[in-house]
């Protein structure tokens, strides 16, 4: 597994972007991250994942969602 970034979503609770193999195929993964008690992360249940090569689709898709809420 390759992590590309943590965003902090509150203070429990992050997203981390990571890429890795599933079934021989490269994956995307955005997955919320939540801290115990005992102060380690964890995967939670809210996220998205998605082939690799949809990644450029995605991509555009989102700064037309950007566009959109900018203008």
């Amino acid at each position: 597994m390759m992590e590309l970034g943590t965003i902090r979503k509150n203070a429990s609770e992050e997203i981390r972007l990571t890429v890795e193999t599933f079934k021989g195929h490269e994956i995307v993964s955005l997955r919320v991250w939540y801290r115990t008690a005992g102060g380690e992360y964890r995967p939670g249940k809210q996220g998205l994942a998605f082939r690799l090569e949809l990644l450029g689709e995605i991509l555009a898709a989102l700064s037309n969602a950007r566009k959109g809420v900018l203008q």
